[in-house]
């Protein structure tokens, strides 16, 4: 929402997904603030859609692992690497390729440049004022890599513990990679949740 409420205008946003209506990125695309989407899953968003097939929006498609990679190797200062995922498909078009022999046998892998945000906005439980971070849950499948990548990274998080509270084996993300802590001790949270009927 501060995003929004900045003005910014012309962003690329890298997102395991483009959010829902009138939610997340939702809010950004509505105020037409995104320019091009890096993301691996596109389908819960109609303005997304409506923007994207009108040709007002630009959209990278990345499989949701090499997403995950292309951020880890930009936090880890790694400029590219080679995949076999997305070989001989439209994720390939346009990007170098090469054959590597050894104990895979020969095959073509295709090169993908990391990811180096501007800035990271990432949401953790958990954090001290020096930053470290406690994810709960899938939080940790991607939140670490977003905050890893980025050149400065803010974190939402909904308590803040003194130093030293948390145990070191406990932390996620440690300090060196976030910039910014804010405190949201009530975060809205829509997740989707499996519906039975009784029995």
């Amino acid at each position: 929402a501060a995003l929004r409420d900045s003005g910014v205008k012309g962003l690329t946003c890298v997102s395991n997904n483009a959010g829902v209506d009138g939610f997340g990125l939702g809010l950004l695309l509505t105020t037409r603030q995104i320019r091009k989407m890096i993301s691996s899953y596109v389908g819960e968003n109609k303005e997304f859609e409506r923007q994207y097939l009108s040709g007002e929006l630009e959209l990278e498609f990345t499989p949701q692992g090499t997403l995950a990679e292309r951020m880890r190797a930009g936090g880890a200062g790694i400029p590219a690497f080679f995949t076999r995922t997305g070989v001989g498909t439209i994720v390939a078009e346009g990007k170098p390729t090469q054959a590597f022999d050894g104990v895979w046998g020969d095959k073509d892998y295709v090169m993908e440049r990391s990811i180096r945000a501007d800035v990271s906005l990432v949401k953790a439980w958990k954090a001290d004022p020096q930053g470290n971070l406690v994810y709960r849950k899938t939080s940790r499948n991607f939140n670490p890599v977003v905050a890893m990548c980025g050149k400065v990274t803010i974190a939402e998080v909904e308590e803040i513990v003194e130093n030293g509270a948390l145990d070191p084996d406990n932390v996620h993300t440690p300090g060196i990679f976030v910039q910014r802590v804010v405190l949201n001790r009530t975060p809205e949270k829509r997740i989707e949740n499996r519906t039975v009927r009784a029995k």
